[in-house]
C-alpha cells in the first residue's frame, strides 16, 4: 500500500482533524454519498461517529433497518469486509448512528427536540441528498434540490459552530462559456438581482415558480400534469441561463445557502461528471448507469450511432473516489479553520483534459477489440461507428429521417412487417437521450479547479496519499478502456437472462 513508502512520522491533517468528530451525511443511499461513507471507515478508524439520514419506507420503516439491508450489503464495502469484517462490523454497531427522517420535510420530519438534540452532537454536515433527474418535476426538483436546504440552514442556526459542506455540481455554471473558476456563477440568462455579499437574492424568484406551479396544479392532473411540471421546470430553467431543472435548482440551492449562513462555514463543492472509480474502493467500482453510460449503453446495444456534440469539446468526467476525496479534504478543512465561505470544483477539464472525440474513439477500439469481456454491456461486436455531429446537423439528418420512416413503418406494420419499426424506435431513443444529455456534449466551457488542488496542497504529507484529487493521475486510455467498462459491466449492469438459463440448464445437465 502506497503509504507504507511514507515516513514513519508523516502528518495528516484529515486524520487529525477527524477525530473524535461527529459527521452527518444525507443522501448515502446514492452512489456518491456511498463512497464518501465507505471512505471515512476505511480510512479514518478514530472518527467520533457517523450520523446518516434515512428515510424509511415500507419494508423498512426505520432507518437502521433500511441501513443494514439496503446501503451496508452494497458491493461498495467489500474491501472493508474482506480486509477485516469483524472491525467493519463492529465500527457499524458502535459509531454508525442511523437517524430516520426526510430532507424535503420541516427538520427532516423530526420533533424539535429531536432536532436539536441531532443539531448539537454533530461537528459537520455533509449534504449529497440530491434529485438528479435532469428532467425532474419543477415541483419536486425545487424541494430536494432548493428547500430542503432550509433544514440543513436550521442545523447550523442550532449549532453555531457547525461546518456544513454541500455537494452541488459544476454545471450549475448553465449556458456560461469560457474559463469557470471556483465563485459564485452568473445567471447566463434573465437577470437576477445580486447582493453586496455575493450570492444571488433568489425569494421572489421562488415565490414566482411557486405561483407558475401552482398554476399547472389547478388546470391539469395524472400524467398530464407531470409532463406539464417538467415541462416547466425546463422553459423556467432556460429562461434563466440553465439547459436542466436539475442544474438550475442546484444553483438556486448554493444561494440559498450562502445567503442563510453568511458568516458561517459553508463548503460548497462541484464536481463535474461524476462517473465509476480511479482505484477505490476497488477500480470501476460504480452504482447504476450515470451520464455519460447512457450513451455508451446505447451504442453498445446498438441503439444508438449518431449524437449531437463537438469532438472537440472537452466532456468534464471525474472519478467517484476524486470526488469523495475532495468532499473529506475540505470537510476537514471547514472544521479546522475560520468559518467563512469556499468553494471547490471537483473536475478534470483544465488539468488534464480528454475531448469528446478522444472519449469516443477510447471506447469504440476497446469495443471493437474486446467486446467478448465486457458480456454484460455487449451483446455482439458493434460492427456501426459511434459519430458525433454540430446539433444542427444531427436534427436536420434525425428530423429527416424520422418522417419518411414514419410513414414506412405504420404501411409495413400492415402488412405484418416490423422491421423498419426497430430504426425508428432506434431513432426515437437517440432523440430522447440527445434531448436529456445534447448538452454535455458540445461544452464551451472548461472547469477550474485551482483552489482545489491548492486545497491538497496544504494539508498533510499522507493526506496527498490517503485523499488524492488531482485528476492528472489519471491515464484515460488506461481508465476509459479498462477500468469504467469493466466496471459497468461488473457492478453496473444487471446479469443477462440468457447466461442465467444456460448456467441453470449446465446445473440440471450436471446433476
Amino acid at each position: 500500500m502506497a503509504t507504507q513508502q511514507l515516513n514513519p512520522g508523516a502528518s495528516s491533517k484529515v486524520l487529525e482533524q477527524l477525530r473524535g468528530k461527529h459527521v452527518l451525511i444525507t443522501g448515502t443511499t446514492g452512489f456518491l454519498g456511498k463512497v464518501v461513507l465507505e471512505k471515512l471507515i476505511r480510512a479514518v478508524p478514530d472518527i467520533g461517529g457517523i450520523h446518516l439520514l434515512i428515510r424509511g419506507n415500507k419494508r423498512h420503516p426505520d432507518a437502521r433497518g433500511r441501513f443494514l439491508d439496503e446501503i451496508a450489503t452494497s458491493s461498495v464495502f467489500d474491501r472493508l469486509r474482506q480486509e477485516d469484517n469483524e472491525v467493519f462490523e463492529s465500527f457499524i454497531e458502535e459509531r454508525v448512528y442511523c437517524v430516520t427522517g426526510e430532507v424535503t420535510e420541516p427538520l427532516f420530519g423530526l420533533s424539535g427536540d429531536r432536532f436539536r438534540k441531532l443539531a448539537s452532537g454533530i461537528d459537520a454536515v455533509i449534504n449529497s441528498a440530491a434529485s438528479v433527474n435532469f428532467r425532474e418535476e419543477l415541483d419536486k426538483a425545487l424541494a430536494i434540490n432548493t428547500r430542503c436546504l432550509e433544514n440543513v440552514a436550521e442545523l447550523a442556526r442550532q449549532n453555531k459552530s457547525l461546518a456544513v459542506l454541500q455537494v452541488s455540481t459544476c454545471y450549475v455554471n448553465g449556458m456560461n462559456s469560457g474559463q469557470i473558476t471556483e465563485t459564485v456563477i452568473k445567471p447566463a440568462g434573465e437577470t437576477i438581482p445580486r447582493s453586496t455579499e455575493g450570492y444571488y437574492e433568489i425569494e421572489e424568484l421562488v415565490r414566482l415558480l411557486d405561483d407558475k406551479i401552482a398554476d399547472v396544479r389547478s388546470r391539469y392532473s395524472g400524467k398530464v400534469l407531470e409532463k406539464k411540471l417538467v415541462d416547466l421546470g425546463i422553459r423556467e430553467a432556460n429562461h434563466y441561463g440553465w439547459s436542466d431543472t436539475y442544474t438550475f435548482t442546484k444553483w438556486l440551492g448554493e444561494q440559498l445557502l450562502m445567503k442563510a449562513l453568511s458568516g458561517r462555514a459553508l463548503t460548497i463543492v462541484r464536481p463535474s461528471i461524476i462517473e465509476s472509480a480511479l482505484e477505490e474502493p476497488a477500480p470501476g467500482w460504480i452504482e447504476g448507469v450515470k451520464v455519460a453510460d447512457a450513451i455508451i449503453l446505447a451504442y453498445a446495444r446498438e441503439k444508438v450511432t449518431l449524437f449531437p456534440g463537438r469532438r472537440s469539446g472537452v466532456i468534464d468526467v471525474i472519478p467517484v473516489d476524486l470526488v469523495a476525496n475532495a468532499i473529506i479534504l475540505a470537510a476537514a478543512e471547514a472544521m479546522g479553520d475560520s468559518p467563512r465561505h469556499r468553494i471547490y470544483q471537483c473536475c478534470s477539464g483544465n488539468s488534464n483534459p480528454v475531448s469528446l472525440g478522444e472519449f469516443i474513439d477510447h471506447l469504440m477500439a476497446e469495443s471493437r477489440a474486446n467486446y467478448a469481456e465486457y458480456d454484460q454491456l455487449f451483446y455482439r461486436q458493434p460492427t456501426k461507428p459511434f459519430i458525433a455531429v454540430n446539433r444542427r446537423l444531427f436534427d436536420a439528418v434525425v428530423g429527416g429521417v424520422r418522417i419518411p420512416l414514419s410513414i414506412t413503418g405504420k404501411v409495413l406494420k400492415m402488412l405484418g412487417q416490423n422491421r423498419e419499426l426497430k430504426v425508428l424506435r432506434n431513432l426515437d431513443t437517440t432523440r430522447s437521450l440527445a434531448t436529456i444529455f445534447g448538452f454535455y456534449t458540445a461544452p464551451d466551457y472548461i472547469f477550474r479547479n485551482d483552489d482545489l488542488l491548492a486545497l491538497a496542497a496544504r494539508m498533510g504529507e499522507l493526506d496527498k496519499v490517503l485523499f488524492p484529487v488531482d485528476a492528472r493521475q489519471i491515464d484515460w486510455s488506461v481508465y476509459l478502456r479498462k477500468i469504467h467498462l469493466a466496471g459497468l459491466n461488473r457492478y453496473a449492469l444487471k446479469e443477462r437472462k440468457v447466461y442465467s438459463l444456460r448456467s441453470a440448464k449446465a446445473r440440471k445437465k450436471a446433476a
